[in-house]
């Protein structure tokens, strides 16, 4: 399928600013050569007027010799070729002078003064008639008529339209340089935009110089200056991300292949198999960091957020917990749930994400709890996962708290926590794999994909206790749009009790 031609922002202007600038000429011409016809008429009917009537000022002067006077007079007058005047003088019984065919009467009749102009028909040809009546003292009254071919004052009015076309048509080819000039000259800042975006490189997102861009152009220039700082903020998080990770996943890589070789190397089976142990644990540690590494890279925002449906936030925290009972159990620790704001768990708390992402939070909070509860307290070690509704900010949220009976977190430290790569100071004397430090990294980048929150507070009894919140959806839009599949099972309260070992 051919692409349609792209739009030219200067074709477009050229046109809409010419094509109007033409028609204006065109709409100044037609009314110019409108004056110039009606001037031309005025004109003509009074100088035929004022011929008319100097005739009869001669006929009142001459009285009873008008007979012999006016007849030269007259031939005098109206015997140049140019002017096409014809004219006659009669009164009613006998021609004086001029043309007896002539007519006496027309069309368009109007008065001008003390003669009367009107159109008729002469020798084929239409002539204006100025006619002027000398009374006499007895007898009838003279009449004086000059006439001219209509065409004549045609061709007077096309003498105006030329005269007054010419300096229209040199403004217009004016207009249209000037129009020219000022479209490429307020184009121009576009064209030094894309010349600075064009200098841009991956490594170079530097904001366009907005100096000398005009006001208009400044929202553009300032949203992509917005959209440059961004993406350099994005690629400089991209590039940390990825020297961070390349350098965690030195450490286990190099661990493998340090065992990998004492395993090769060891001549005592015991030394072999204790180092395919140690192998075995330093390529589990790079396959979970790798595990990491890909949900960090799937809670990043784009096509997941395409991902999302409804799911009910109380049902994936009981399956999510469900799943790690087994593993609580070989660690000697309660792993509870329980449901505040509605004990029989018939209302369903429907949230719009991606349940395989939220599974993910609840799955790793779970597994940073079981790090660090102890399972040689006395009371036994005991994490419980909490579900709920609440308001924040007039806004229904579920409410997911994760608390265990562990050491907690010091304060200095709790700024840090959903850094990625952070871990506690003190954990590898106390013994605990403390991981890549990604855990919590992963949870607040998933939470802020969903629109929601994650926090950190002392247990009140000691302890941690992570917070999650969602945005629950109306009822309206739940009622609309279909839930997702998460298995339903019995969610009273439930604990997996310690086993003693």
């Amino acid at each position: 399928m051919p692409q349609p031609a792209a739009n030219s922002l200067r074709r477009t202007l050229l046109r809409r600013l010419a094509a109007p600038l033409s028609l204006l000429a065109l709409m100044s011409g037609l009314i110019a050569y409108w004056l110039a016809w009606q001037y031309t008429q005025h004109v003509v009917d009074r100088s035929l007027a004022d011929l008319a009537t100097a005739i009869s000022k001669q006929i009142q002067i001459a009285g009873p010799d008008a007979r012999v006077t006016v007849p030269p007079l007259a031939q005098a007058m109206f015997s140049d070729p140019v002017e096409q005047l014809v004219y006659r003088i009669s009164n009613g019984d006998a021609e004086i002078a001029g043309d007896p065919s002539l007519p006496l009467q027309g069309t368009s009749v109007r008065r001008m003064h003390y003669a009367y102009v009107f159109e008729t028909e002469h020798q084929g040809t239409t002539v204006r008639v100025a006619q002027v009546r000398v009374d006499q003292p007895s007898g009838n009254p003279i009449v004086i008529e000059v006439g001219q071919p209509v065409r004549h004052r045609f061709q007077i009015a096309a003498e105006f339209l030329v005269a007054i076309m010419m300096p229209l048509l040199l403004l217009l080819l004016a207009g249209w340089v000037i129009v020219w000039r000022v479209v490429n000259q307020q184009l121009n800042p576009l064209t030094d935009l894309a010349d600075s975006l064009n200098r841009q490189t991956h490594t170079s997102l530097e904001p366009v110089d907005e100096t000398y861009v005009p006001v208009e152009i400044r929202p553009l220039t300032g949203a992509l200056n917005a959209l440059l700082d961004r993406l350099k903020t994005a690629l400089d998080g991209q590039r940390k991300f990825i020297a961070d990770a390349a350098h965690q996943l030195r450490t286990p890589l190099t661990a493998v292949k340090l065992h990998a070789e004492q395993a090769a190397t060891a001549r005592d089976p015991q030394q072999t198999l204790v180092a395919v142990r140690e192998l075995r644990a330093a390529a589990d540690r790079a396959v979970r960091l790798s595990n990491q590494l890909l949900s960090l890279a799937r809670a990043e925002p784009g096509e997941q957020a395409a991902r999302f449906v409804n799911v009910d936030m109380s049902a994936l925290a009981f399956d999510t917990g469900a799943e790690w009972v087994p593993r609580a159990l070989s660690f000697h620790v309660d792993l509870g749930f329980q449901r505040l704001d509605d004990p029989n768990n018939d209302q369903p708390l429907m949230a719009r994400g991606n349940p395989v992402l939220l599974h993910e939070v609840i799955a790793n909070l779970l597994d940073n709890a079981l790090k660090y509860v102890p399972p040689s307290r006395v009371d036994g070690g005991r994490i419980t996962v909490t579900v709920s509704q609440t308001v924040v900010d007039e806004v229904r949220m579920a409410e997911i708290i994760v608390e265990d009976n562990g050491p907690g977190v010091p304060r200095t430290q709790q700024s840090d926590l959903f850094k990625r790569f952070f871990r506690g100071d003190g954990q590898a004397e106390a013994g605990v794999d403390s991981g890549a430090g990604l855990g919590l990294a992963i949870v607040h980048d998933i939470m802020v994909l969903h629109h929601g929150s994650v926090h950190y507070q002392d247990a009140p009894e000691g302890g941690a206790r992570f917070i999650v919140r969602v945005p629950l959806i109306l009822a309206s839009i739940q009622a609309e749009t279909p839930r997702t599949d998460v298995p339903r099972v019995a969610k009273k309260t439930a604990h997996s009790a310690p086993v003693d070992m």
